[in-house]
């Protein structure tokens, strides 16, 4: 059969790889179909992937790099040069063993987690593809997928901290105790980006949205900032967009320590400009440069990751400390759905079972309390408990 490419060229192709005949019916009436549109039957899925990516200039820039990433890595080499109405959800599912068992082109395997972003990626761009009515039925839907197991945070005990120091044993997410916090804290108090430390371990900021605070979005009068966009990498330059979720879009409150932190943090950029002089520059961002420049985000990680490493405490992530804001104002007694938003999070059930680890003392304290109603109980009764 005779069907039009992308650019409107004839081309021959043929039909096969289905075992079932009323697939392949139904993929032979899809091609007819679309040939007469016009709609460029006879195109690859490498071809598709192209195009579709080229129209997805709306999206936020981490989210395409994402995108680009695995059509180019993973999706093209695999598939791409399967004409788009003959692939299959075999096709589909032997793709996703071969990312699960063999090792990607960086030499590291792929974690279930990525694999099952992949295959989104590929789904999405395939319900295009039937939008645009190149194909029937979407060969992606009900693929065999890994079932990804999210690491939880876990607190750097006495016992972890001793496993750490004597075989290097570390877990894949961790987060310091609020001892080992305000040591750190105490140990930097002098560094140039002391507040970005404080409001990312204190307040949960991301990265990016550190390295996206304006001094317009901080009212220090109100006690208040708010998070309203982001600088990320993508394809190899820093970019400012929106926050990572419509919900990532917030009103942080400060506390009185915080907003005296932001003080002398402004007290000592204004310092700089005085003595930058013309060269600086007035960019309106909360931490910049000695010049006033932005900081991109990943000189952020590397500060990070020095000073944590000459300061005597367990390695954490600059994130991780997200994920302690998290924990300490939960042992600070406050309600779950204030932290919710303190984060930004859509859904209450990700801060309550991904981003919350229990600290030691309040595990402690809610057993005691929960022993303490049964004991009291059973005295109220005259029977005491065995034991």
């Amino acid at each position: 059969m005779q069907v039009r490419g992308l650019e409107g060229q004839r081309q021959r192709i043929r039909q096969g790889g289905y075992t079932d005949p009323e697939e392949a019916q139904a993929a032979g009436r899809a091609l007819a179909a679309a040939d007469h549109d016009g709609a460029g039957a006879g195109c690859t899925l490498g071809q598709w992937l192209a195009r579709w990516l080229a129209t997805k200039n709306a999206l936020r820039p981490s989210t395409r790099q994402g995108y680009a990433a695995h059509i180019r890595l993973y999706l093209i080499p695999q598939l791409g040069r399967i004409l788009l109405h003959q692939l299959t959800s075999r096709h589909v599912n032997g793709l996703l063993a071969t990312l699960a068992s063999h090792p990607s082109p960086t030499g590291r395997r792929l974690s279930p987690a990525t694999v099952v972003r992949i295959h989104a990626t590929l789904r999405t761009a395939l319900n295009a593809a039937v939008r645009a009515r190149l194909i029937p039925v979407n060969p992606a839907n009900g693929a065999e997928l890994p079932h990804p197991r999210r690491p939880h945070p876990v607190v750097w005990t006495v016992g972890r901290t001793a496993r750490w120091q004597q075989a290097g044993e570390r877990p894949a997410v961790a987060v310091w105790t609020e001892q080992q916090l305000a040591a750190f804290l105490v140990g930097v108090a002098q560094d140039h980006l002391y507040a970005a430390w404080w409001l990312a371990a204190l307040r949960g900021l991301r990265r990016g949205e550190l390295t996206g605070l304006r001094w317009t979005n901080v009212d220090l009068q109100t006690a208040e900032l708010t998070v309203t966009q982001q600088r990320v990498h993508a394809d190899g330059q820093v970019v400012v967009g929106p926050p990572k979720s419509a919900t990532s879009c917030r009103v942080v409150a400060l506390d009185a320590q915080t907003v005296r932190v932001l003080r002398r943090h402004r007290e000592r950029q204004e310092k700089l400009s005085a003595t930058a002089g013309t060269r600086w520059q007035n960019s309106g961002y909360v931490f910049t440069t000695a010049t006033g420049a932005p900081l991109r985000p990943d000189y952020l990680t590397g500060r990070f990751r020095r000073l944590v490493a000459t300061s005597g405490q367990p390695p954490i992530r600059l994130h991780d400390l997200r994920h302690g804001a998290a924990t300490l104002a939960l042992a600070a007694h406050t309600d779950l759905k204030v932290v919710q938003a303190m984060l930004g999070h859509a859904s209450i059930v990700l801060t309550a079972d991904t981003y919350v680890s229990v600290l030691p003392e309040v595990a402690h304290h809610a057993a005691r309390e929960t022993a303490r109603l049964v004991l009291n109980a059973a005295s109220a009764l005259g029977r005491p408990l065995g034991g």
